[in-house]
């Protein structure tokens, strides 16, 4: 405890080093209204303090016999007591320090909630512990090393000698290991689960161990395919490429009848049914679903995924994401983030879990701790989120606490550093030895098990990604993954080797017996928490008759719903809507893609829908071709400066009445940031007809698009290639529907010119 400046966060934490027991920030706690006053200079009433307080306590009084630090100011008695009331047994320890010490060590802060010219308030609120309260003073004055000394001693002396004597300096720095408890949240099991838990970890051979690390993924559906998977590698779960929904179905029940240990079977229902098999239902992207103030839309997806991955015989949803998209630059999860502040990431990601878990389904949020910082794409590169400890306790972590709270299962742990947490935990760690947070002992175990309590299952992202193979040599990071606390290892890259180099660093001692065997009770519990160990064989997958509820006509009725809900009226700054057949008839339409992507699909498909959509609005709609869409056809002598002096021409306005263009810029995992790309060098269909006549842009899916146009006056984001949202589009064009959607300021790029 003490005033702001003191040293709470970095003394705690080493005394909790020093003592083996968890250290968590009080200032974490604090609910956002508070954190806002605090950033914005105005001190806390009691009324703000109390609710805090409480929270403070609770957490000391639920830290089990092992113990906890926490850092709080409890500048008052009356505060203290507050916590006394949750947790009786709690000891004080007050830094203390003259004002002049205080004082030069505010004036250097950055990044903390408390500015310096509140030292002074706090002093004069500060009450000394009195004689009866059990707490120790200890001065700061003195080196740091010598402070936690002290606090040491002092600690023994007013606590439990014998058990502070104990544990002191037993762990320094070493990384922290938190068991499982398997009857607690998440897993909730009862006696017999943890019973199958320890009967069926007792059975296996060393090579089975192994295996249930790994989830594969199933790039073949052929049985030969699977049985060797299966009778090679043992596999605690699986994840496929996507196909129809019927083959995926069929290829889950031969899996699940050839596994002696039943397999948790994932897909990624990031969009609703979509992406699981062909003929899902794609519902809404996670922006779409956090781009109207109703938050049941991330219910409705939530369900609809629930419902549809069931059917196939999936019970793990790599899904909801929980990043913030901070960054506009950032394209990895510009669509797959439900927005830019915590709240609003917090608000529909709980929505998303409690429409799925309505399903036989778990889910792994991810991709800890946390992507939207950085504008570079694990998936080529490492990145970093580089908060500040504070800052991320107050975005990213309170964002973890709150969804650990309402029961998230599992934890898919990106390949993404975190310099500033990570000094944290390892002060004076140099730039070289920061980790992605798959190899970092002190983000798995200091803070997510730690900090953050979470006592479920820990997987890592696709062990492909750069992200990850850049940082070691392959050999090195299979284990080392499960060794700084990941539990599970997502796909392998070459089986035998990956396999192998897993087997070898348990042999080697990389990966401890303990760690090993923690992992697999955690990867069994999961099974266990799913009902997967009652089940016979047969029932682990449901009958073919299942597969109605996929892209069902009530599904595809949602996804109208919340298409017509969701798309969004960017700007209209020079009034062009609404356009009609009546006042514009004539439609110059042009298409932009990014180019075809590693999913090989056509990227201009959706402008036939578009055309046919607006010609059975009434419109004539005559659609702008390159040079090279040109050349395809047969044309010759094609170029670009020929397409150019063709389309750029004077008498464009008796040609046609108003431009639209549909833009689908798609993909991510190939380059580190997606920007529009035109087709050529001051291409034809870069929008320099908006002085010509009424030009309305629309984007299909990525929401930054402004900062390649931002010459257009009217723009609009619909979110989504699909029928319903290009039909919605449409309408609203027209003026037929009202735009009902919501954005936030991403869309303007940080640039003044998107807004005009």
């Amino acid at each position: 405890m003490g005033v702001s400046g003191c040293g709470k966060t970095t003394i705690g934490d080493l005394v909790a080093r020093e003592l083996g027991v968890p250290f968590l920030d009080g200032d974490s706690l604090h609910p956002v209204e508070n954190v806002a006053k605090m950033a914005a200079g105005t001190p806390l009433t009691d009324e703000d303090r109390w609710p805090w307080l409480a929270t403070v306590g609770t957490e000391l009084a639920s830290a089990g016999e092992g113990g906890l630090v926490l850092a709080c100011s409890a500048l008052r008695r009356s505060y203290r007591e507050a916590i006394r009331k949750q947790a009786p047994d709690t000891i004080f320890l007050h830094l203390h320090g003259s004002k002049e010490v205080l004082w030069a060590r505010t004036e250097g802060r950055t990044g903390h909630f408390m500015p310096p010219a509140l030292l002074e308030s706090q002093l004069a609120t500060l009450e000394p512990l009195g004689a009866d309260e059990a707490g120790v003073v200890v001065d700061i004055a003195s080196p740091v090393q010598q402070v936690v000394r002290e606090a040491l001693a002092g600690i023994a002396a007013v606590g439990r000698p014998a058990d502070v004597a104990g544990t002191a300096g037993a762990t320094g720095t070493r990384p922290r290991q938190f068991a499982v408890d398997l009857k607690a949240a998440p897993f909730n099991l009862d006696g017999d689960a943890v019973a199958w838990v320890e009967a069926t970890l007792a059975g296996m051979s060393l090579e089975e161990k192994i295996g249930q690390l790994f989830i594969n993924h199933n790039n073949d559906y052929s049985p030969e395919y699977l049985d060797g998977v299966l009778e090679n590698f043992h596999v605690g779960g699986m994840r496929y490429r996507p196909g129809p929904s019927a083959a995926v179905q069929e290829h889950i029940r031969y899996a699940q009848s050839k596994t002696r240990i039943p397999l948790l079977v994932a897909s990624n229902p990031e969009m609703g049914g979509a992406g699981s098999c062909d003929d899902g239902t794609f519902v809404s992207t996670h922006l779409q679903a956090g781009s109207h103030p109703d938050k049941g839309i991330a219910r409705q997806m939530g369900q609809v995924a629930g419902v549809e991955t069931a059917a196939l015989g999936c019970n793990w949803a790599f899904a909801p994401i929980v990043d913030i998209h901070y960054n506009w630059r950032n394209t990895v999860i510009s669509t797959r983030s439900f927005g830019n502040t915590p709240e609003i990431v917090v608000e529909r990601a709980k929505e998303y879990f409690d429409g799925i878990s309505e399903s036989p389904t778990v889910c792994a949020m991810k991709h800890f701790p946390g992507d939207g910082v950085d504008e570079r794409d694990q998936h080529v590169v490492t990145s970093y989120n580089t908060f500040s400890y504070k800052e991320w306790n107050r975005t990213y972590g309170h964002v973890y606490r709150e969804m650990i709270g309402h029961g998230v299962q599992s934890i898919m742990v990106g390949h993404i550093g975190a310099p500033e947490l990570s000094r944290h935990f390892r002060p004076g760690l140099a730039d070289a030895d920061i980790r992605p947070a798959t190899l970092a002992p002190e983000l798995l175990q200091d803070l997510l098990r730690g900090e953050l309590g979470f006592n479920g299952l820990v997987l890592t992202d696709a062990s492909q990604m750069v992200g990850l193979t850049q940082a070691m040599k392959r050999k090195d990071l299979v284990p080392a993954t499960i060794a700084a606390g990941c539990d599970m290892f997502l796909f392998f890259r070459n089986p035998a080797e990956d396999f192998q180099y897993m087997l070898d660093g348990f042999k080697s001692g990389v990966i401890t017996e303990q760690r090993l065997h923690d992992a697999l009770r955690r990867i069994l519990g999961l099974k266990a928490s799913l009902g997967l160990h009652r089940k016979p064989v047969s029932e682990l997958v449901p009958p073919v008759e299942a597969l109605d509820v996929i892209g069902s006509e009530a599904h595809r009725a949602i996804a109208a719903d919340i298409a017509d809900k969701t798309v969004t009226l960017v700007k209209d700054t020079a009034g062009n809507l609404p356009i009609t057949p009546e006042t514009h008839r004539r439609i110059r339409l042009y298409g932009i893609s990014g180019g075809a992507d590693f999913t090989r699909a056509d990227p201009l498909a959706y402008l036939d829908t578009v055309k046919e959509e607006l010609e059975a609005a009434g419109f004539e709609v005559h659609v702008f071709k390159t040079a090279e869409q040109r050349e395809a056809a047969g044309e010759t002598g094609m170029n670009f400066m020929r397409v150019l002096s063709e389309e750029a021409t004077g008498d464009y306005v008796d040609r046609y009445d108003a431009a639209l263009v549909f833009a689908n810029v798609k993909g991510f995992a190939q380059e580190a940031a997606i920007r529009i790309k035109w087709s050529s060098p001051m291409a034809a269909e870069i929008p320099w007809y908006v002085t010509e006549v009424p030009t309305v842009f629309v984007s299909l899916n990525q929401p930054n698009h402004l900062i390649d146009v931002p010459m257009v006056k009217t723009a609009i984001h619909a979110h989504a290639g699909s029928r319903e949202a290009i039909r919605a589009t449409i309408d609203k064009i027209q003026g037929k529907s009202g735009f009902q959607g919501t954005f936030n300021d991403n869309v303007f790029c940080g640039s003044f010119d998107t807004r005009l």
